[in-house]
């Protein structure tokens, strides 16, 4: 502990801060996400139709990332991130106490969503801004270590408060709201940087080619994850939502361990070797989730699916890979920025086609098809990543273990 403290006051103020911020942000939509659908279900009396609908208006902000961020190209990228937690704060605070109507509910959940959107990049971009030299890969894992227990935290938050007071779900919105608050007040204490060009949001360079072929490639595999892998657990093996929970909370945990060493591997390792893997071990996660329940009994194929699932969530970690990938090939450090950003919007062009896609696969054809094309798009993904020019090193495991 006195090691860990003596450490942390050798941070730099700005890391410190940005530290914080990272927490803040884990909390505040750890506490919307626990009250969000408790708030659809009570206030408006969602069908599951109209709950699945809600997602396009929800995940909009992300295609229109880069049009947002192009249009604060002004600002530099640390008081552009400290606005994206006021665009969050505003949008909760509203939610929470002028949703009058579904459709103005609407507004205010795309105003909280293009903030979400427009921090997404801007905290890989400059969490490896305030990384030493060689280190960008073990500070992003530390930093999603930060957001994994906040999340945990910010849950564990809204369980106690709900418990012990009679409060309105809105409470949980105001909670998130003060929390992004507090995060923008401390982002906005951070040494401000040089804007961008607004038109370096715009290019689509020949040397980013592979950067931007993976993260396609991630925004189709996220999707199959974050839609299907649930609906298997939930209407192919009949698991209530206190499953899911659990392997959420469970998942969280295991992160926390995990992401700062998948850190420490990236920066060993190299890019290459670490998106490779990644592929490879999708291609049989992909096919136990297909084949699993089709062949195995109730109970060893809820077992093969929760750890599916529990690998597939630690593995979404992989993608700070592709971010310190993209700085080492940028052409300046100023495009850093503005590629992730563009990253965000095409990621969302291609998740949000293969959760319409999957869907109608599900339904024509099985369910085991959707994850028999996940494997597919994971066969791609490895065949891609091998493609990374880089030095191969013979790591050494120490550096795994280190500081």
């Amino acid at each position: 502990m006195n090691s860990l403290l003596a450490r942390w006051q050798k941070v730099s103020p700005d890391l410190r801060r940005f530290f914080w911020a990272t927490f803040l942000y884990g909390l505040g939509a750890a506490a919307f996400d626990s009250v969000f659908n408790n708030f659809l279900h009570s206030r408006f009396d969602l069908s599951a139709f109209a709950r699945t609908f809600l997602e396009f208006p929800r995940e909009t902000p992300g295609l229109l990332t880069v049009v947002f961020a192009g249009m604060l190209f002004f600002v530099g990228s640390r008081r552009r991130a400290a606005w994206a937690f006021v665009l969050s704060a505003v949008g909760l605070a509203l939610m929470g106490t002028l949703s009058v109507h579904y459709a103005v509910m609407l507004g205010w959940l795309f105003l909280f969503s293009v903030g979400q959107h427009l921090w997404l990049p801007l905290s890989s971009s400059i969490g490896m801004e305030l990384a030493a030299n060689g280190g960008d890969g073990r500070r992003l894992g530390q930093l999603n270590a930060v957001r994994n227990a906040a999340a945990i935290v910010g849950s564990g938050l809204v369980f106690v408060l709900f418990w012990l007071f009679p409060l309105p779900l809105e409470a949980g919105f105001w909670v998130a709201s003060l929390t992004f608050l507090i995060g923008a007040l401390v982002l906005f204490r951070l040494t401000p940087d040089a804007p961008q060009k607004a038109q370096v949001y715009w290019n689509f360079p020949k040397e980013y080619r592979r950067f931007y072929a993976l993260t396609i490639l991630y925004g189709s595999r996220k999707q199959i994850f974050l839609t299907f892998a649930p609906w298997v657990l939930v209407s192919v093996l009949g698991q209530p939502v206190t499953v899911i929970a659990i392997l959420l909370t469970t998942g969280g945990v295991l992160g926390i361990v995990f992401q700062p060493l998948l850190g420490k591997a990236i920066d060993a390792w190299g890019e290459k070797t670490v998106l490779a893997l990644e592929a490879f071990l999708l291609i049989f996660v992909c096919a136990a989730y297909a084949l699993g329940p089709l062949l195995l009994s109730p109970f060893w194929a809820l077992v093969v699916a929760s750890t599916c699932f529990l690998v597939d969530q630690i593995l979404m970690s992989v993608g700070m890979a592709r971010a310190t990938y993209l700085k080492k090939i940028a052409r300046t450090p100023g495009e850093v920025t503005p590629t992730l950003t563009m990253a965000v919007s095409v990621d969302h062009v291609f998740s949000i086609s293969v959760a319409l896609g999957g869907g109608i696969l599900w339904f024509t054809f099985g369910f085991w098809t959707v994850f028999l094309f996940g494997a597919c798009i994971a066969a791609l993904n490895l065949f891609t990543a091998l493609g990374i020019r880089e030095t191969w090193l013979i790591p050494k495991v120490t550096r795994l273990t280190k500081n």
